[in-house]
């Protein structure tokens, strides 16, 4: 699939242009006003730009095909750099955020409020408001018919990266604009501080989801329940098929999935398969008191059992493969 045609694609490409537009602006009037909430807006925007580049790069190579050395592809490249930007979330937004607002709190200095900072706010809110709607309608277009709720649980990390990020920016400017505010209003630039600290906390928050998701899918996350039924349905279904002894799966990509099971076949049910057009009953005539024709007879079923289970193996998987496209891989075993 081409790269502008991944899922959560567009959405990181708004946020990275939106990102580094706002954050030239924002250490603009940081300089000019002295504001640490200012100063942390600007590096909460600086890391969201470093964080979408990182999703991209995962996006990108996620696409490689697979090879001798990586047999299944290198899907989880796109989990492992969303890993390091919400990483990057942590320790360079939330860290420096942080440490810029207790310092202020520490050592409080005179904000220069200024209707500059306001126009700076409004234009950073409505850019961030713009990328945080595409990334809304990313996710309701993938997920029409699921709540909220469960579209966050299923989205891809690079949408929900963005799609956190960008509310957390939208709050933080309503942040930053009400502790200037309070800092005019009572001329004590504490209230300034405490706006970076808020905002820090909400950063910490959100990489913690991010990296509690990404961690799932590089450990060894399995299929949803609901398309695992489907599976284990459609197999039950084919009378050949006895029964389930053990399935197992894997994500190996986003909404990619490998799936590995064992199964027992129905002695009974393979052999209609196996006379569903010529009768046992006449093989059994052509044979009957003729040990030489009964052995070779023994002989070419016992070669032609093993070819049907095999035949019955590959028809199941591509019913499985039709029913359930996010199953790319599949090991069928014999029990």
């Amino acid at each position: 699939m081409p790269l502008d045609k991944q899922i959560g694609f567009w959405p990181v490409v708004a946020a990275l242009v939106g990102n580094s537009l706002i954050a030239v602006i924002k250490f603009i009037a940081a300089a000019i006003s002295g504001s640490s909430v200012l100063f942390a807006e600007a590096i909460h925007s600086v890391a969201d730009t470093l964080n979408q580049t990182l999703l991209l790069i995962g996006i990108r190579r996620s696409l490689k095909k697979a090879d001798p050395e990586f047999g299944y592809g290198y899907g989880i490249e796109r989990f492992f750099w969303a890993l390091i930007a919400a990483c990057g979330i942590f320790f360079v937004g939330a860290g420096i955020t942080a440490y810029r607002g207790i310092t202020a709190l520490a050592k409080p200095s005179h904000i220069e409020v200024s209707p500059v900072i306001f126009a700076v706010l409004l234009l950073s809110l409505i850019i961030e408001s713009y990328t945080l709607w595409i990334a809304i309608r990313s996710l309701r277009k993938h997920y029409p018919r699921l709540t909220w709720r469960k579209r966050l649980s299923r989205a891809d990390p690079s949408t929900l990266a963005v799609f956190l990020e960008d509310s957390v920016a939208v709050l933080g400017v309503l942040v930053a604009a009400l502790s200037i505010s309070v800092t005019y209003y009572t001329e004590n630039p504490v209230w300034d501080a405490a706006g970076s600290i808020v905002i820090s906390i909400l950063l910490a928050a959100v990489a913690v989801i991010l990296i509690v998701k990404n961690r799932a899918y590089l450990i060894g996350r399995s299929m949803p329940r609901s398309l695992q039924k489907r599976v284990m349905d459609l197999i039950a279904a084919d009378p050949v098929f006895e029964k389930i002894i053990d399935f197992k799966s894997i994500a190996v990509g986003f909404d990619t999935y490998r799936i590995k099971c064992e199964v027992e076949f129905n002695g009974v049910a393979l052999l209609r398969e196996q006379y569903q057009q010529q009768a046992l009953r006449e093989d059994y005539e052509k044979v009957a008191g003729d040990y030489e024709a009964f052995k070779k007879f023994s002989a070419e079923y016992a070669d032609r059992i093993p070819r049907l289970m095999g035949k019955k193996i590959d028809e199941i998987e591509k019913k499985i493969r039709t029913a359930v496209p996010q199953v790319r891989h599949i090991d069928i075993e014999i029990n």
